[in-house]
């Protein structure tokens, strides 16, 4: 669901260019490979109960959530890119995906997607919210609070110096600020999906988030 489809400005994901074919070949080929792509899949198995209800916001070509779900838990996905969804179903034919901008993102579109209302866990990584449309980041923060479980955290991660394409920088500082005007609190924060403590010079960083109440 692109914006102009939907009636919301443009996410930066979006352009002249298709860069969700070229997204979802790498990652194929990096999985075809034998590479691990499973760092982001590893720390969110570790911050959920067993059997959790996890939510892929943002979800790709599907390899987070189907690593997630090959742990025991039940995984959904949603992404904006038609194309992305496609390869997800091919290739995790098991894996529960929608189409939809994660500003869109409730309950009842849950609900009325065949998808669980709440989460015990939401993840959203992959550069994800440095290629949202301009000015979306609390509404889509605020989307994630909504759709917590009691006691759920959000797992999201992203390049600080405006890496890949088309994103924006995204200071850490301003995601900490919109984070909690959206009613999340900071649990935690890494540099890297291994947990590497944070420094002054990191390029990358990874939050843990809860609902300030």
């Amino acid at each position: 669901m692109t914006g102009s489809s939907s009636g919301l400005p443009p996410t930066r994901w979006e352009g002249p260019t298709d860069v969700g074919r070229g997204y979802g070949r790498h990652f194929a080929e990096l999985i075809a490979s034998g590479s691990d792509v499973e760092g982001e899949a590893r720390l969110a198995d570790a911050l959920a109960p067993r059997g959790a209800r996890i939510l892929d916001a943002g979800s790709g070509m599907g390899r987070i959530g189907a690593a997630l779900r090959a742990r025991g838990h039940d995984a959904y996905g949603v992404d904006l890119d038609a194309g992305l969804v496609e390869q997800s179903r091919a290739t995790y034919p098991d894996l529960p995906v929608t189409q939809a901008r994660l500003e869109q993102l409730d309950r009842a579109f849950m609900s009325a997607h065949g998808m669980p209302a709440t989460y015990h866990l939401v993840v959203c990584v992959g550069n994800v919210m440095v290629l949202l449309a301009e000015g979306s980041e609390r509404t889509v923060l605020a989307a994630f609070r909504h759709l917590l479980a009691p006691g759920g955290r959000v797992l999201v991660g992203f390049s600080l110096v405006g890496s890949p394409p088309r994103s924006r920088v995204y200071p850490a500082d301003e995601f900490v600020g919109d984070a909690v005007a959206a009613g999340l609190v900071v649990e935690s924060r890494f540099a890297t999906f291994d947990l590497r403590p944070p420094g002054p010079d990191d390029d990358f960083a990874v939050w843990t988030l809860v609902s300030d109440h």
